[in-house]
């Protein structure tokens, strides 16, 4: 009989970005899978990494005044401790300047490009720089060109370029989706799919030439490759693809890509028809699940609410922030984060379920047998009825995990916990222990509690990390909960005789109001620290590193009507042409600026000025005592585009 496998990735993340709790959503959901299938007795493999090349990290890298290697390196650093605060059981971390992924997404670009499925062209149009996408006008609403998915603006670009022929697979790829309805999920997602491929595929830009931090093209070193088929190509480079032919045989087709629903598109139509000109199976699923948001919206660095994991992990443990993001939001659906959620989840299912059940039959133990578990020796009235629906509630969970509706599967646990909660107050043993004629019931009852609750620790293996390792602690059988599989979930596997040790509670109450007392002690200790270092009128090294100032040319320069000081400038950025309103009309002829180079903020909110539109604004220094202003230009011409630093 072949050997069961399964292959499970996320998306890997760019290194430009902070990550924040939405990312660690994305993780936790597929380490859950992975676990559970480990637990099932399959050769599992779960990949994640990091995407490291394209323009924004060369950007991003250059104003850091660091080489882009050695900027990635630092922040792929930071992914790799959070995923292992978070527990994450990753079994490969690529990375796409590996030198093994480099060389075979050349050799995936060559045999495209040696079979005519890419080939030179010239590429114009709308390009957003932080999501590494471009936009057509069709794909774009109103008059400012801003991206549908950031809400950024957008530069207009026009080089040459390689493309790959999308729409040469387009009728092949709807067939796919239409004869296999799991391929994408949730339902919704692939509907949204199926009309964006009806609508029409346009041929897909791979390379660039107005960057060089990338892998160079094989037929072209004047183009790197771009993120299409560098990025989406990680999930076959890391299997062995062109180099070790039993493993790749072994793992591929990957089971489930699990990404954001912002990234669906990337994962069900580029990357399928990808796979399709280089003649190898699709995966068997690609979910894109919704974001987790915060009350301002969709988590991101540039709006300022972004949730970090690390401080969330510090306040309230781990498995307590696994065990939210998978309770408390349907998967595939949006959802939205909040402290009082997520400390209400910990206070009423951890605490008082889980941990009251832990305690509370720990003590009796304790209290009755001197710690020592007793053997089931006479039943109660109540015994079948728990025992069934322990059985029930292992055959629900797996197959609510198998669909990956994991909100669902904690859900059958927790009746399971509350049953054996029930169980108690139905039972008494309190009042069993006074009698000695019901010294065997009350070890029934006892050994009940304690068998349901290594059932519940290893039910909560995909789930949890830290949990069940201490529930089998306390219940002396740390080594069993950790070589569980799931075919030791039937009844009657807790061995008797065993000795308990009995800890604290295993998730202690918090107090909500208490807590954001002392995070705001905490915060104000913090900025009263901040002020003491930071002199009064200064701003932090990190503020200014967010200010992004750049060399622009200007090509047109005209007054605007009605306004004696204001000016309209067209400017060349290098990539991109720009409008900003400068009110220096009363210093500067319109004429006199023509081709002159200005140092220009070129990450300022635009704006409406008088009426007219400005994406950015000029440096310009001002003589109060002689009423003079000069604008601040670079002593010598320098490409237009180029950082100050």
């Amino acid at each position: 009989m072949a050997e069961k496998t399964f292959y499970v990735t996320t998306p890997i993340y760019y290194p430009s970005d902070r990550l924040h709790i939405g990312h660690a959503y994305t993780t936790v959901a597929a380490d859950a899978i992975a676990r559970y299938k480990d637990l099932r007795g399959y050769d599992t493999m779960f990949l994640t990494g990091s995407d490291e090349h394209g323009q924004k990290i060369e950007r991003k890298a250059d104003e850091a005044g660091k080489e882009p290697q050695n900027y990635v390196d630092e922040i792929v650093a930071t992914f790799i401790d959070l995923w292992d605060r978070l527990g994450i059981d990753y079994d490969q971390f690529i990375r796409t300047t590996d030198n093994n992924h480099e060389e075979v997404v050349q050799e995936i670009f060559k045999q495209l490009y040696e079979q005519e499925d890419i080939y030179l062209g010239k590429y114009e149009g709308w390009y957003c720089t932080p999501c590494e996408t471009f936009w057509l006008d069709r794909q774009l609403e109103g008059d400012e060109k801003v991206c549908p998915d950031c809400n950024r603006p957008l530069e207009w670009v026009e080089e040459e370029s390689y493309f790959f022929k999308m729409s040469k697979y387009a009728d092949r790829l709807l067939k796919h989706i239409k004869d296999n309805p799991k391929f994408i999920q949730p339902e919704s997602r692939r509907n949204e799919m199926i009309s964006f491929i009806e609508s029409g595929l346009d041929d897909l830009s791979v390379s660039r030439t107005t960057f060089d931090w990338g892998i160079e093209v094989p037929v072209d070193s004047d183009h790197v490759i771009y993120v299409w088929i560098d990025a989406l190509s990680n999930y076959i480079t890391a299997m062995g693809y062109n180099r070790d032919e039993s493993k790749f045989n072994k793992y591929w087709p990957a089971d489930i890509h699990i990404v954001g629903k912002d990234i669906l598109r990337f994962h069900t139509i580029i990357w399928p028809i990808i796979l399709m000109a280089l003649d190898l199976p699709l995966p068997d699923q690609v979910f894109g699940h919704g974001w987790l948001l915060s009350d301002t919206g969709k988590m991101s660095k540039s709006r300022g609410n972004v949730v970090d994991p690390i401080e969330l992990i510090n306040d309230f443990g781990r498995d307590a922030i696994r065990y939210y993001l998978l309770r408390e939001v349907s998967f595939g659906a949006d959802g939205t984060y909040s402290t009082e959620a997520l400390i209400q989840r910990i206070n009423s299912d951890l605490a008082n379920d889980l941990g009251n059940l832990l305690h509370r039959s720990l003590s009796m133990v304790e209290k009755y047998f001197s710690g020592e578990i007793p053997e089931p020796a006479a039943e109660t009235e109540f015994d079948s009825s728990l025992k069934e629906l322990a059985a029930i509630t292992v055959e629900k969970a797996a197959d609510e995990i198998e669909e990956l509706r994991y909100t669902k599967a904690l859900e059958e646990i927790w009746q399971f916990v509350r049953r054996a909660n029930k169980y108690i107050d139905q039972t008494e043993p309190w009042v069993l222990a006074r009698d000695e004629n019901n010294r065997e019931k009350l070890g029934t009852v006892l050994y009940n509690l304690l068998e349901s609750l290594r059932i519940i620790g290893i039910l909560l293996k995909p789930f949890l990390v830290d949990t069940p390792a201490e529930i089998g602690k306390q219940l002396g059988i740390q080594k069993e909960i950790k070589d569980a599989s799931w075919q030791d979930l039937d009844w009657n596997g807790l061995p008797s005789n065993r000795t308990i040790a009995k800890g604290e509670p295993i998730f202690p109450r918090i107090d909500l109001e208490k807590y954001y007392e002392e995070k705001e002690k905490l915060n104000g200790a913090k900025e009263k620290q901040e002020e003491e270092i930071v002199e009064e009128g200064l701003i932090s090294f990190n503020d200014f590193q967010e200010i992004d100032l750049r060399i622009a040319t200007i090509i047109e320069a005209e007054k605007i009507e009605d306004s004696n000081k204001l000016l309209k400038l067209q400017v060349d950025l290098g990539t991109e042409k720009r409008q900003i309103v400068a009110g220096i009309a009363n210093y500067y002829q319109p004429e006199d600026l023509i081709d002159k180079q200005i140092m220009m903020v070129a990450n300022l909110e635009p704006a409406k000025i008088f009426g007219v539109k400005s994406q950015g604004m000029l440096l310009a220094a001002r003589d109060d005592q002689n009423e003079e202003l000069t604008v601040i230009s670079p002593a010598k011409p320098i490409k237009a585009g180029s950082p100050v630093s």
